[in-house]
């Protein structure tokens, strides 16, 4: 198979689909790969780099395009990307549809097989190639956080963790999974005062065992989210459904309780964020205030830590690029139940249940579509 590696060309998105190390990966299977110029510069991977693996480089996006029978991306093709994709060609990337039906329009027209990282399963029940960069964002999430709550960023003028005498902030974090593990992870170690809330209690216990008594736990309900997003300092949403829009648990009139300079951030915002106040933002310009409130809600997270979210991601997406490029993309996906749940899009038709209802479309069962 040809594959082809374009440049991102989302704002301060650093990343790339493939790194120099599993194009070599490829091309020991007997691929081909082309990458366009200066796709790897946000990580340090030179052109000579990719062309000591075996790779062609080739000198615009049109090219990589227009020869690739797969595409293989890290964030959503825009616009300018969307016009040269074509019938029969294979998209693989994050593609995050739910809050976005033009996107799932264009794609849907273009003709492509497209393959979201986000909703392909593991057998456990996990989103491997989501996985990784939910923990570089949430992880980013309480540095991001910390930041903003310094007084010259217009936060409260708090220190994350406190000092002798001093209470630490209080850092709410909504959803126990890998996003919320991670921030967890994080918070404490800054010193904060760490509550989280989830709905399913097999979570809390697992978080409570983790960490031990100095993380408190708390199960999600309405009266608790009000009563801890209020007291906050800081509040990181990390919530997810796979494929749909992610619930709004904090509303607009919940967000004027909280303090004036307290400080959300909304991981969830690729699936149109938990907060009903959320908008997306760039790295360019990353917050903006609502009731005094400064949201954070960059789309692209990872993209500020390329190096390190580069390679994450191409550790855990290897195997199944490997299997679609060696079988086929319709035998891979006939044969993997769990690549096939990553297929949203297929001969004009939404294939993603999740996706179908949050966009309002009819729902294609994958296997149908694929033999017909």
């Amino acid at each position: 198979m040809l594959i082809g590696v374009p440049k991102e060309i989302k704002v301060r998105e650093y990343r790339v689909g493939i790194t120099p190390t599993n194009v070599r990966e490829l091309v020991a299977h007997g691929h081909k790969v082309i990458v366009e110029r200066e796709a790897g510069a946000g990580i340090g991977m030179t052109d000579a780099h990719y062309e000591a693996a075996g790779a062609r480089v080739v000198g615009t996006a049109a090219e990589v395009f227009g020869q690739a029978e797969m595409i293989v991306k890290v964030k959503e093709p825009l616009a300018p990307e969307r016009r040269m994709l074509r019938k029969g060609q294979v998209l693989f990337t994050y593609l995050h549809l739910a809050p976005d039906p033009e996107q799932a329009h264009e794609l849907m027209s273009s003709g492509a097989t497209c393959i979201a990282y986000e909703t392909v399963t593991s057998p456990t029940g996990g989103l491997p190639l989501l996985a990784p960069m939910s923990e570089v964002a949430g992880r980013m999430s309480i540095q991001v956080g910390a930041y903003f709550l310094e007084k010259a960023h217009g936060g409260l003028g708090m220190l994350l963790g406190g000092v002798p005498g001093v209470d630490p902030a209080k850092v709410v974090v909504l959803g126990g999974g890998v996003v919320g593990t991670h921030a967890i992870h994080i918070a404490l170690g800054m010193g904060a005062d760490v509550w989280v809330l989830d709905r399913s209690v097999d979570v809390l216990r697992r978080l409570w065992t983790q960490f031990d008594r100095p993380l408190n736990t708390v199960f999600s309900t309405r009266d608790a989210v009000e009563q801890h997003v209020a007291a906050a300092d800081l509040v990181i949403g990390g919530v997810l459904i796979p494929g749909a829009a992610a619930p709004k648990l904090v509303t607009r009139e919940l967000i004027k309780k909280m303090k004036p300079g307290s400080v959300v951030v909304d991981v969830a915002i690729d699936q149109g964020g938990c907060f009903e106040t959320s908008k997306p933002t760039t790295h360019d310009n990353p917050t903006y205030v609502v009731d005094g409130v400064i949201h954070y809600c960059v789309t692209n997270m990872p993209g500020g830590v390329p190096r390190t979210s580069a390679v994450a991601l191409n550790n855990a997406t290897l195997p199944f690029m490997i299997a679609l490029a060696d079988k086929g993309v319709k035998k891979a996906l006939a044969d993997d139940p769990h690549l096939r749940n990553g297929l949203n899009v297929h001969a004009g038709k939404i294939t993603h249940a999740a996706v179908a209802a949050a966009l309002g479309e009819t729902f294609a069962d994958p296997t149908a579509a694929l033999a017909g």
